[in-house]
């Protein structure tokens, strides 16, 4: 919503109309092919492509598209070298760092000889989205500290199976952080509330959502790096309309990363990684004549 929220508010801005089509999550790679058929059969100019897949367009991209240049947003694309002719820019950040920053985090808290701390890692699904640069980037963050990993839990980020994550990981009654994806932090808020196990097990996540953002302004998240989604949407739509207008810009963007804590939390990184409370998702935007 943060990045549609980017892209929208710059289209409006560069005078340009911009559609929006959802494919609604990582397994929905056909309808995502469909949609980028029907952006050619539209006479799309350009197309900002944020992939269900890194791998899913890495020999076809051109058979989807055509000729239509393509900007990747947020998710890496893979490309082989004649695919890769058709992308014109690349925004996004690399989720290592993400997962860096939060081990860092832990590790400076818990430094070697500071006694063993366990954790639980709820780091959304095993082989999707940007789960596995997280793993290594956090596991590399804590190697030279007392943090323990006692158990790692894998699913899907729906709220129904972080929960029961959540509930488990309360139940072994040894741990004391959860470091997850925001969906896994969201549930462990209400459910560590439930359980009256607040003070006793911290919540670090692994990324920003608006749900981690008030548990940060309530003192209940104590750590979330950003990678300022609002900016990259933004990035993305000037990338492609600089190209369109044959305006230098530059071809790979990438957002600096933002540690926020309770007490880091100041308004411009908050403008550039949130859409306000109130917004809705734009599917359509049309330029004023």
């Amino acid at each position: 919503m943060s990045v549609n929220y980017g892209m929208v508010s710059e289209a409006e801005k560069l005078g340009v109309d911009l559609r929006v089509l959802e494919a609604g999550g990582y397994p929905n790679k056909t309808r995502q092919e469909q949609q980028l058929a029907l952006c050619t059969q539209w006479g799309a100019d350009a197309i900002i492509l944020g992939t269900v897949d890194p791998q899913a367009y890495e020999h076809n991209l051109q058979s989807w598209v055509g000729k239509t240049p393509v900007f990747a947003t947020v998710n890496q694309l893979d490309l082989d070298e004649e695919q890769s002719k058709l992308l014109k820019g690349v925004v996004g950040v690399d989720w290592y760092w993400m997962g860096y920053e939060a081990g860092k985090y832990l590790a400076e808290k818990h430094p070697k000889g500071s006694g063993k701390t366990n954790i639980a890692l709820l780091l959304g699904p095993r082989t999707r989205g940007g789960t596995k640069p997280v793993t290594t980037g956090f596991y590399e963050a804590i190697k030279d500290s007392d943090i323990r990993i006692v158990d790692s839990y894998w699913a899907d980020n729906d709220k129904e199976l972080q929960r029961n994550l959540v509930q488990r990981v309360i139940d072994m009654g040894n741990i004391d952080y959860i470091v997850g994806s925001a969906v896994a932090i969201e549930a462990a808020i209400s459910e560590l509330r439930s359980a009256e196990k607040t003070e006793e097990i911290g919540l670090v996540s692994v990324y920003l959502s608006h749900g981690v953002y008030r548990g940060l302004l309530r003192h209940k998240v104590l750590f979330a790096p950003t990678d300022k989604m609002v900016e990259q949407g933004r990035l993305s739509v000037m990338q492609a309309v600089h190209y369109l207008r044959h305006q230098p810009y530059e071809k790979h963007a990438s957002p600096t990363i933002k540690a926020l804590t309770p007490k880091t939390l100041h308004d411009d990184t908050i403008e550039d990684s949130l859409s306000p409370s109130e917004y809705r998702p734009t599917f359509s935007v049309k330029a004023v004549d």
